[in-house]
């Protein structure tokens, strides 16, 4: 049996996230395991890299497969793209140890929230960002972001946190970056909670608009309230752009 490797791309919008569903086939797990049961005629899992939300995108998800089959990875690539839907594409396929799982072995992932300034409507870009209604302090959201770095007790910002499983995670880095009509918050760390990117961007956001303080940051933090932190950003502007592996 041999373990594969797929570097996956997809555009999110029409999708309820990563994660298959029983009795659904608009997931982009559920897809590609639907192709590959029948092209193969027997029942498949895919283990992806992480479970992004519905309508969050991927410029390159990870996820690995154990098949008994004699195809090279060059094959499985062609096959796949041959039948998935346009918004899914297989960018590469290789040949993994027996060992290797796409999730447990992830070292960190990167994920980048676009937001459009205000005033710069793009309406070619309405499905891959988050239209600001007013100006944004990129100056305060930097500072706030000091705060986040490092490793820290997220469960305030995430949704849905189990009370059995750590709610600990480590954020290496948050890059807040400016251009004319756009700003871009990059992040990268060893794992993020359910809606966490999303809940971060859009209490940086609240912090760059003037509606609360950057130090607000360490209250959510010591007191772990969801409701203390801002409000949860759009699906749609959000991409996972890498994992990171030895």
């Amino acid at each position: 049996m041999k373990n594969y490797r797929l570097k996956i791309q997809y555009d999110g919008t029409r999708y309820r996230g990563w994660q298959r569903l029983a009795g659904r086939d608009d997931t982009i797990q559920g897809k590609i395991e639907n192709v590959l049961s029948r092209l193969l005629d027997v029942p498949v899992q895919l283990d992806g890299a992480g479970r992004t939300d519905a309508g969050v995108h991927a410029r390159c998800q990870v996820a690995n497969v154990h098949l008994a089959c004699g195809w090279e990875p060059a094959e499985m690539r062609q096959k796949l793209n041959e039948y998935l839907p346009e918004d899914i594409r297989i960018l590469e396929v290789s040949q993994a140890g027996e060992r290797f799982h796409s999730r447990l072995n992830a070292l960190a992932k990167v994920y980048e929230y676009h937001l459009l300034k205000e005033g710069c409507y793009d309406v070619f870009a309405r499905k891959y960002s988050w239209q600001m209604m007013q100006p944004l302090d990129t100056g305060r959201m930097r500072r706030a972001a000091e705060y986040l770095t490092g490793e820290h007790d997220f469960r305030g910002f995430c949704t849905k946190a189990s009370k059995k499983k750590s709610t600990v995670r480590r954020l290496d880095a948050i890059e807040i970056r400016e251009t004319e009509d756009s700003v871009y918050l990059r992040f990268e760390g060893n794992g993020f909670l359910y809606n966490m990117v999303r809940i971060l961007t859009g209490t940086l956001v609240e912090i760059g608009a003037g509606k609360r303080e950057p130090e607000s940051i360490r209250d959510i933090l010591q007191q772990k309230e969801r409701s203390l932190a801002g409000e949860t950003a759009p699906a749609q502007g959000l991409t996972l752009l890498a994992v990171r592996y030895d």
